[in-house]
């Protein structure tokens, strides 16, 4: 009988994504009427409202966590959008932390001040299981404003998808706990230039990827 090896360990704070050379896929939930929108337009128009701060997310589970599977009100329809990477390394080049953290920041003082001068947030949240089960281990979701929601719309969008019936059919497959981890986006670590790591703050040190916050 074989062994089965542990899984391995993971960085706690990675960014994991759907890439290709030229983009990265994030997801957002919608409403109907955004959502109907977008897809007509090829990118986010009204009733989008812009001078809102705009979440985007590389994690396909962590959506599901957070939008309830599009059974969340307000949150019905998810969309999978292609961006450019070039438009994802400028969104996290200027990014502030929403919280403070002292291995990214000199002070909190240092942090006030890059927080009031940058439209972008980032903060990493416990990875989710298809089940909603927090993981030790980081995803990374990023808030974009002012500016940045004007790139995004105008410049950084390739294109974008409604996958909202195949949320249906994996959270069904979910439900009847079925082994859905061969169905799920193909997410795999993403490479990120060493300056806008540190940025960010993402993480060299790895946590289990069996183990729970």
């Amino acid at each position: 009988m074989s062994v089965q090896e542990p899984p391995a360990p993971r960085p706690a704070r990675e960014v994991r994504a759907v890439f290709d050379a030229e983009s990265i896929t994030v997801y957002q939930a919608y409403p109907p009427p955004i959502a109907n929108a977008a897809l007509k337009a090829g990118t986010f128009v009204a009733p989008f409202k812009r001078e809102r701060m705009t979440w985007i997310k590389p994690s396909f589970t962590w959506m599901m966590y957070r939008c309830g599977w599009a059974t969340k009100p307000g949150q019905e329809r998810v969309l999978a959008i292609r961006i450019t990477r070039d438009g994802w390394h400028e969104a996290l080049a200027g990014a502030c932390l929403s919280h403070f953290d002292r291995t990214v920041y000199d002070d909190a003082v240092a942090w006030e001040l890059r927080k009031k001068t940058t439209a972008v947030r980032v903060q990493w949240d416990p990875e989710r299981t298809a089940s909603g089960t927090a993981l030790a281990y980081r995803s990374l979701q990023v808030g974009l404003s002012g500016y940045a929601v004007d790139r995004y719309v105008n410049e950084w969008i390739v294109d974008l998808r409604d996958i909202t019936e195949e949320v249906y059919e994996l959270h069904r497959a979910v439900r009847d706990g079925e082994d859905v981890a061969a169905l799920l986006p193909p997410e795999r670590p993403y490479p990120l230039p060493d300056d806008v790591a540190a940025t960010i703050g993402a993480s060299d040190a790895h946590v289990s990827v069996g183990s729970k916050t």
